[in-house]
This record gives C-alpha cells, sequence and structure tokens, in this order.
C-alpha cells in the first residue's frame, strides 16, 4: 500500500506516519532522511541535489521525485510505504503522479489529518524539548516530573523558537496555502480519507488503521 500522509504542523504527522509504518510494516519515508542518504550515498541524483544545496538553493521538484524515485525501488518497499512531507504543492503532486505513471503505478490512500488551528497553537507553545536528548514534554499534557528538566537525564528542558505562538500562526497560514489545493486535487483522484487529528495518540492511529482498510 502506498500512502501519503498530509498534515499541518502540529497535527500529529509525524508521529501517526512512524506508528502506522510499523503497523503496516512498511517504510516510512520522510523527504528529508531521503534526501540527506541519497546525498550520503552519492547516487546520481544525490549529486544534483547535493549541487544545488552547496550553492544555497532549493532541490528542484524533479532532482526530489528522482530521489524518490530511487527510494521507492528499494526491497524493503515491494509492499509499500508511507510518504511523510511530500508532496507540498500541487506542482510537487504533478511531478509524482508522472513517476507513477511512467512506473504503470499508482497511489492507494492520502491521509489528511485534520485539526482545528487553535488545537495545534496549544500544543506547540506548551511543548518543551529536551536540550540533551531530544525527549518532548508538554506543560499541560506531558508535564516533566521536575519543573524545566527531562525525566530521562535531567538537562534543562528549552521552549523552541519556533514553538513561538506568532510563528507557529505563521506557519499555519503559509500551510493552509500551500496544501488547499492538494486536498482538492487528490479528492478528486478519489483517494483522500480525512481523520479527525484529536483525541489521543492511540485513538487517531486507531481512526487513521480504519480508513486504511
Amino acid at each position: 500500500m502506498k500512502i501519503i500522509f498530509l498534515g499541518a504542523p502540529g497535527s500529529g504527522k509525524g508521529t501517526q506516519s512512524k506508528l502506522v509504518s510499523k503497523k503496516l510494516t512498511i517504510p516510512q519515508l520522510s523527504t528529508g532522511d531521503i534526501l540527506r542518504e541519497a546525498v550520503k550515498a552519492g547516487t546520481e541524483v544525490g549529486k544534483k541535489a547535493k549541487s544545488f544545496m552547496d550553492a544555497g538553493d532549493l532541490v528542484p521538484d524533479e532532482v526530489i521525485v528522482g530521489i524518490i524515485k530511487d527510494r521507492t525501488a528499494q526491497a524493503d518497499c515491494k509492499k509499500g510505504y508511507i510518504l511523510d512531507g511530500f508532496p507540498r504543492t500541487l506542482e510537487q503532486a504533478n511531478s509524482l503522479q508522472e513517476m507513477y505513471s511512467q512506473n504503470n503505478d499508482s497511489l492507494d490512500k492520502v491521509v489528511y489529518l485534520e485539526i482545528n488551528p487553535e488545537k495545534v497553537v496549544e500544543r506547540l507553545t506548551g511543548r518543551r524539548v529536551c536540550s540533551n536528548c531530544g525527549a518532548e514534554f508538554h506543560l499541560q499534557f506531558k508535564t516533566p516530573k521536575a519543573e524545566g528538566k527531562c525525566d530521562l537525564c535531567n538537562s534543562d528542558l528549552m521552549h523552541r523558537s519556533d514553538d513561538h505562538e506568532d510563528k507557529i500562526r505563521n506557519r499555519l497560514g503559509n500551510y493552509d496555502a500551500q496544501t488547499a489545493p492538494l486536498i482538492q486535487y487528490y479528492e478528486k483522484e478519489g483517494v483522500m480519507k480525512k481523520v479527525a487529528a484529536e483525541g489521543s495518540i492511540d485513538e487517531i492511529t486507531a481512526k487513521i488503521m480504519d480508513v486504511l482498510k
């Protein structure tokens, strides 16, 4: 099963895509990770991507799709995979569709995690991250045992700069502008499944598994 996960910052997209990948025993492919792996491995498309990155330019869609094409051709993707972080724009969705057409392949499902923007602000402004091990806590939902200290390594917790309200609302606005056309695109394709990203992590995972049946 080939699946795309869409969701605003703070919707739990990364968490849920990892959990679902384990349940379906298919890899979760983060485009950022794939890009770094291709550059490190020195593949043909990895070299192309590196040339843009070294120049401080955005990696073009066709290069990213080429990297995704190489990665999804590997043996662990035979049963399917989850794309997390791609496509982000309508142009990227069209490029991805061209890849599938060239391979006589198709996308199975797009899972869109719907969430009230105010919930996102609440989730992210209260998030605290360990400065040492990266463990995450929340001032309301997952409070540390000792204020300002990590439960795991006792290092200081930090409030990330991009977790401040003004920056969160800016990211949400940018995401909505980019994603609205994508939602319409995949609804027309008949593969869109919307899931309310509210409730416990396990409850949301169960809802996603239901729509993937």
